[in-house]
């Protein structure tokens, strides 16, 4: 096994190259996974019974997963390996141990660069593992129990410091996490799951995905979309794509690119939209699709995205998704076999149909004044989908996310600042007094000091800029700031303020945005 690191080759640059070997096609020119396996993996994981590779038989992973196993080889044992062969083996070890859809539920947003997700697991996992990496991180991979051991002593040896870190220093980590972590790992994510046997025997060929698709998306910031992206075969699981679309305001999305699918229902594309180059993470299954997609070199712009595979019946979406009583409103439908009466419930007339086909249904509605605030199913024909939202007055207005981390960059560097974007939810109470969320409204956006310590260094005049009219921060420049205290970075503690107006009355909901340094590692699975 050749052992010798690539010649200036870093950790993050490891990572960006395998995160774009991900999203791309296969070359016919790469070896065969059980070739690579046997001449290259082989001379350090030793052969076992059934063709059984020591270590890497006794794990599961999504490709972002097996992509992170075969870059910690190349970073810190000296592995070399081609990005052809490095395709080749993580979609091999993606199809052959991989994650049924059902064990990936709950935990895609890291997959999906979800960075400002909360996640919430119970404490003894949040402290013992999710302080130096996302609790995702471990759901979304199973073994053994032996093997969730070996990743324990494996954490110690290669950071014989982390027993003096927070939350490892008043307690006796290594002894917890053998005895206690370690039974819970490998019963919570063992390696034996019904799940995954049964998904093996039942996952469709990837060739049910070519076609047409019509899709709808949101991106904060820029608003509501719709579309359709047109899939055809490049291979057996590797597709070409070309989408073509539009946001609300009438703005083009449209691009062309390439897509693979891993595991029977992973799909990732990179597709170049209007010239900037996306990824797509999308769970594919039947006629469904649903993820993000997102900028490749800014994962914080991004959008959700969900689609419906033409011939098919189904209800996405209705933008906008709300009505205020008393008052007329266009809305569109979207989604695919879409035939018949659209009918928004009670209280809710439809005026006129303005256009319909079976992808998208373009309707003038109107809201009686008297008519009672809450959610509308809205059905067409036979088809149910996503709620209307009636309202009289807006009671509330959340920021999302509540939460959010921006990061200063740039100013010399090659780091990239890591932008704020915000969407500001109105949410009404219905007539049972319960809160209900009518939808993303234009909002006039600012940041202030979050405390007395951010205002004493003039956080709000040096951490960045908020575009009044999109909710975007946009932090500063990374390095010493001569003009700060003690000349230090542009970091910042900010409150995020969204004033919506609603019948002249302004309404102002409040976030909480951290704008810290630069992002150094930055791992397919964060």
């Amino acid at each position: 096994m050749k052992r010798k690191l690539r010649s200036g080759m870093s950790a993050s640059l490891l990572a960006v190259a395998a995160c774009v070997a991900l999203h791309s096609p296969h070359s016919l020119a790469a070896r065969d996974a059980q070739t690579i396996l046997k001449e290259t993996c082989q001379g350090c994981h030793t052969p076992e019974a059934d063709n059984a590779l020591s270590r890497i038989s006794h794990q599961r992973k999504t490709p972002e997963g097996w992509l992170m196993s075969i870059a910690r080889m190349q970073t810190m044992h000296g592995l070399q390996i081609s990005d052809d062969d490095r395709r080749t083996l993580v979609k091999y070890l993606a199809d052959t141990q991989g994650l049924a859809p059902s064990e990936t539920d709950g935990v895609r947003y890291a997959l999906e660069r979800r960075l400002n997700t909360v996640e919430h697991f119970d404490d003894q996992t949040s402290q013992m593992c999710g302080r130096c990496h996302s609790g995702a991180r471990v759901a979304l991979q199973r073994r053994p129990a032996q093997e969730w051991e070996r990743l324990v002593n494996f954490h110690l040896g290669q950071w014989p410091s982390l027993e003096y870190q927070a939350l490892a220093r008043d307690r006796d980590w290594f002894d917890m996490a053998r005895k206690e972590m370690v039974p819970l790992l490998a019963k919570r994510y063992p390696l034996d799951n019904p799940a995954w046997k049964k998904w093996q025997s039942v996952a469709p060929k990837a060739d049910v995905l070519v076609g047409d698709w019509s899709f709808s998306g949101h991106l904060p910031g820029k608003g509501e979309l719709a579309g359709v992206m047109s899939v055809t075969a490049d291979g057996s699981d590797t597709f070409k794509v070309s989408v073509k679309g539009q946001y609300a305001d009438g703005s083009p999305f449209n691009g062309d690119g390439s897509a693979i699918l891993y595991t029977g229902y992973e799909w990732r594309g990179n597709v170049t939209i209007d010239g900037v180059t996306m990824r797509q993470v999308f769970a594919a299954q039947g006629n469904a699709m649903q993820g993000r997609m997102f900028e490749a070199e800014h994962d914080e712009r991004g959008l959700d995205f969900v689609a419906a595979k033409q011939g098919s019946q189904r209800l996405l979406a209705v933008q906008p998704g709300y009505v205020k009583a008393g008052s007329e409103t266009e809305v569109t439908l979207i989604g695919s076999g879409l035939t018949g009466k659209p009918i928004f419930g009670k209280g809710v007339e439809v005026l006129e149909v303005v256009s319909q086909s079976p992808e998208q249904i373009k309707v003038r509605l109107k809201a009686a004044a008297n008519a009672q605030p809450g959610l509308r199913a809205v059905s067409v024909g036979t088809l149910k989908g996503p709620s209307l939202s009636v309202y009289s007055k807006i009671a509330e207005v959340k920021v999302v996310p509540e939460f959010s981390v921006a990061r200063i960059g740039e100013g010399g560097g090659s780091t990239p600042k890591v932008q704020g974007r915000f969407d500001a939810e109105a949410w009404g109470k219905g007539a049972d007094g319960k809160p209900y969320r009518i939808g993303v409204f234009p909002a006039q956006w600012k940041v202030e000091a979050f405390d007395d310590r951010a205002k004493e260094d003039e956080d709000v005049k040096f951490a960045g800029t908020m575009q009044a009219d999109t909710g975007v921060f946009t932090p500063g420049d990374a390095g010493p700031n001569p003009a700060r205290k003690m000349s230090t970075n542009n970091a910042g503690n900010l409150k995020v303020i969204a004033a919506v107006d609603d019948a002249g009355k302004s309404l102002t909901g409040e976030g909480h945005m951290i704008v810290t340094v630069q992002r150094w590692n930055n791992p397919p699975i964060p």
